[in-house]
């Protein structure tokens, strides 16, 4: 693909390197990038599938795609993805996958490590976010600790009141009590004065 318009894309020929506008309504754009191909569990994107061709590309030269049988083709394509559904990827499909990889082998397109580095970024990105989003959250944690904090001295604070108000009435009981022994002490010691002064007055 060379650029894109409103209403189509112009795009290069790979086989012939011819250019030509492609019409949006005609004909439907999909990137190679954006294909996934359906397995048994989550989907594979075509690249790593065109990887695992690559892997077996002795056997993908001897392989003729026009004339081989869908059994042949299915038993070739189970190598390059064991887990594919079968009920799902038809033998057309397969053979338009195996094109494709003959056509970007062909023309060096093949560039395996550049989805790779594309992946590694992406995940480093990811984690750089997670990293991020962890970083905003840990201030918040300091406040809740702070008033915790707080409340806990706050209680603490209050009960050692309670305490102290609670000691004031059981001081102040023995104050009286102790006053009132010397009060009966004093009365105890001065009668005998007026006993003998009464005395006197008798005689």
């Amino acid at each position: 693909m060379i650029s894109t318009k409103n209403d189509g894309a112009i795009l290069r020929n790979l086989s012939d390197q011819s250019v030509k506008f492609v019409s949006a309504r005609i004909h439907q754009i999909t990137p190679l990038e954006s294909i996934e191909i359906y397995t048994y569990n989550e989907n594979v994107r075509l690249h790593e599938v065109l990887e695992g061709i690559s892997k077996n590309d002795e056997a993908y030269e001897k392989l003729n795609i026009a004339k081989a049988d869908g059994n042949t083709l299915r038993a070739f394509f189970r190598e390059a993805l064991p887990a594919f559904d079968e009920d799902r990827v038809y033998v057309s499909d397969i053979k338009k996958i195996l094109k494709w990889y003959g056509i970007l082998k062909a023309n060096d397109l093949l560039n395996f490590e550049a989805y790779h580095a594309q992946e590694n970024a992406a995940t480093d990105s990811e984690v750089a976010e997670q990293t991020e989003a962890e970083a905003v959250e840990t201030p918040e944690t300091a406040p809740k600790e702070k008033k915790e904090n707080t409340a806990k001295k706050a209680a603490k604070k209050a009960d050692a009141h309670e305490i102290a108000d609670a000691e004031k009435p059981a001081k102040k009981t023995a104050a009286k009590k102790a006053a009132t022994k010397k009060n009966t002490e004093d009365n105890t010691e001065e009668d005998p004065v007026k006993k003998a002064t009464a005395k006197k007055k008798a005689e």
